[in-house]
């Protein structure tokens, strides 16, 4: 496995790689891997010859410095999963490198209105950091395919309206959501709950669940009485709530009779620790 440090380095490794017409596959990550950044990589090797990941702590994407500082970083680790299973390059760089001129002046992309509902709105300025540092990869490796966990479905939706609408040429494959047996969508946020916290958290998914149930069985039109219950039985276990609602997958406008495909989105702080979670309905 190469591990390269900087952009020029690898613009320089890619060029190599397409003179070989080999197809080349990116798994973009803020590290501190887990089983879901695992078996994406899994499946890019169905898709692609050369597998790349990026390992990258994007400051554009926090508005909480010290949720920045406080991120895991686990770059020993890291390097040894990668190694270990196989993949062709470590993308490793420092801030410096991605943003030479500082983040305050650097020329930013955003998907418009889907950045600025459900979670653009308790986090701002989030998803223009996403895309940003997501087109800069995408321009300084130009892979074949790109693969995303489908547990950030909001972050999902922008990169693949991204990719529409700035005409890459570069198909984009999604992994259901990786549980723990308990149902507890893998995180590397997880690392932060108490043991007492981690018997809490898988209680947000199994409401999740009990809420999509009655959705189906009692209708939409029963949407604001179940999504009350709902809530209530969240915050009666321990949850502060931020966002859980139901919403229509395609404008993530809260749902309505008119919506064909629906999504429960979720997201609550369970002590220090924001948990995010989804479920689609029909």
């Amino acid at each position: 496995m190469y591990l390269i440090r900087t952009v020029n380095a690898l613009h320089k490794k890619i060029q190599l790689l397409k003179k070989t017409k080999n197809t080349i596959g990116l798994i973009p990550t803020m590290g501190n891997l887990h089983d879901g950044h695992i078996k994406l990589i899994l499946l890019s090797k169905k898709y692609a010859d050369i597998i790349i990941v990026s390992i990258f702590i994007n400051p554009m994407q926090f508005n909480n410095l010290l949720d920045l500082q406080n991120y895991p970083k686990t770059f020993k680790e890291d390097y040894q999963i990668l190694q270990n299973i196989g993949v062709n390059i470590m993308f490793f760089p420092n801030v410096n490198d991605i943003y030479p001129n500082g983040i305050k002046n650097q020329t930013f992309v955003e998907v418009p209105k889907l950045s600025k509902v459900v979670e653009g709105q308790s986090r701002p300025g989030h998803f223009k950091g996403v895309t940003t540092i997501i087109s800069k990869l995408f321009n300084i490796i130009q892979p074949n395919f790109s693969f995303f966990g489908e547990k950030d479905y909001q972050q999902l939706l922008i990169i693949k309206t991204l990719v529409k609408e700035l005409n890459y040429m570069i198909k984009i494959i999604s992994l259901p959501t990786i549980r723990l047996k308990n149902g507890l969508a893998l995180s590397s946020r997880n690392n932060n709950l108490t043991v007492e916290q981690k018997k809490i958290a898988p209680y947000l998914y199994k409401i999740i669940q009990k809420t999509s149930k009655k959705i189906i069985t009692q209708n939409i039109e029963n949407r604001k009485k179940i999504i009350d219950e709902s809530r209530f039985s969240l915050i009666k276990k321990g949850f502060l709530i931020d966002i859980f609602d139901i919403y229509d997958r395609n404008t993530l406008n809260l749902s309505s009779e008119k919506s064909k495909k629906i999504i429960i989105l979720a997201s609550a702080w369970l002590g220090k620790t924001r948990l995010i979670d989804n479920k689609k309905i029909f």
